[in-house]
């Protein structure tokens, strides 16, 4: 195997596929990425029998054929290299990497033990890239992080028809979002339980190529339990978390409301983080809401103690509630419009942030419900 690359393209490529490969695989060669060049393009592959990712990207090959070096190491030297053409041979039992002036050796480990990649499951439709990736992010900030609990670390989707639903929780929070998507059948009613880091990932990737990306489900016998994405020149796969027992959490969204608040996002997160200076870990900011507007108030120790009032707008009897002030900042900063909604049912019930249009009327598609903290005052 010989041939030349661009160092972008290469760094690009490498730093994608390695960032799914495991920090303490179950054998050495899952740590390795898969170099591989036929017919002028290189494919450059990892796997951990949980995720794999492909990136296809053209070179200038003298020689076809494959090499399996570590990923990450790889990796970081590919980020560190002068902006050069890179030129990589397999000689031996070893990679030899040279750009500009620097040279480096990499052992190889038997690209024979190197499992095969799954295949991608059937073509479930289409969805725009860029639209994809602000609505994935928008829900995988309220997933859960508890390996304990690996049903709520992933992403429910939902595809009816042509909507697509997506509901992430971790108990303390709350996201949903619709878009629209195109299927490949107009009676689809499919749903999903993906793990949120390989969602997140792979959107954050694919969002920035544009176009659409192809999301791909099994439908049958052929790949059950697997979801694939492709887009541009990148195909990833994952398994399927295991959502037979995924808890009716869109029940958990009020169905009525007694208050509502309308403020500027921007404002009330800059509020929220110097006040939140002071609080403990596990101290909660409160919001103190009346027809003057809103004092954010938090204390930690006895000594510590902050405030500031800012403008809102707000209807129904005063309220003091608390939340946790990184939970409430994450779903401000995703709401993607510069006014918030906040609407409660009283102190004690979750509240339910929504992005607001222009006329400052609630924008559909995305919700975010945060439960409150009870607070003693």
């Amino acid at each position: 195997m010989k041939f030349r690359v661009e160092r972008d393209v290469l760094a690009d490529a490498v730093a994608w596929t390695a960032k799914s490969l495991p920090s303490r695989p179950s054998v050495p060669v899952l740590a390795g990425v898969m170099l591989r060049v036929t017919d002028g393009r290189l494919q450059v592959s990892g796997f951990d029998y949980e995720v794999s990712s492909q990136v296809s990207v053209e070179v200038q090959a003298d020689a076809d054929g494959a090499a399996l070096v570590s990923g990450r190491l790889l990796a970081e030297i590919t980020k560190a290299l002068p902006a050069k053409p890179v030129d990589i041979a397999a000689v031996g039992s070893h990679l030899e990497l040279v750009c500009g002036s620097a040279r480096f050796t990499l052992p190889v480990m038997p690209v024979e033990d190197y499992p095969a990649l799954p295949d991608m499951p059937s073509s479930a439709g289409t969805v725009e890239a860029q639209a994809f990736a602000v609505a994935v992010a928008q829900v995988a900030i309220a997933a859960g992080r508890d390996e304990t609990l690996p049903m709520l670390t992933g992403v429910r989707v939902e595809l009816d028809g042509s909507t697509m639903t997506m509901l992430a929780t971790d108990r303390y929070r709350l996201a949903m979002r619709e878009l629209e998507w195109t299927p490949d059948d107009p009676e689809i009613s499919l749903n999903a339980l993906i793990p949120a880091k390989t969602l997140n990932d792979t959107a954050k990737a694919m969002g920035p190529i544009g176009g659409s990306v192809t999301l791909a489900l099994s439908q049958g016998n052929a790949g059950e339990g697997m979801v694939g994405f492709a887009g541009g020149a990148r195909r990833t796969t994952s398994r399927l978390l295991d959502g037979a027992n995924y808890p009716p959490v869109r029940s958990i969204f009020p169905s009525t409301q007694n208050a509502q608040a309308s403020l500027s996002v921007a404002g009330l997160v800059e509020v929220v983080r110097r006040v939140a200076l002071v609080a403990e870990r596990t101290t909660p900011v409160l919001l103190s809401f009346s027809e003057d507007g809103l004092v954010v108030e938090a204390g930690g120790t006895e000594e510590a103690r902050a405030s500031e009032a800012m403008e809102a707008t707000f209807t129904g009897e005063p309220l003091t509630i608390g939340f946790n002030p990184q939970y409430l900042i994450d779903g401000l900063q995703n709401l993607g419009a510069p006014t918030a909604v906040l609407s409660f049912v009283d102190a004690f019930k979750p509240a339910v942030i929504s992005p607001a249009d222009e006329d400052g009327e609630i924008k559909p598609g995305y919700r975010y419900l945060i439960m409150p903290i009870r607070v003693t005052r």
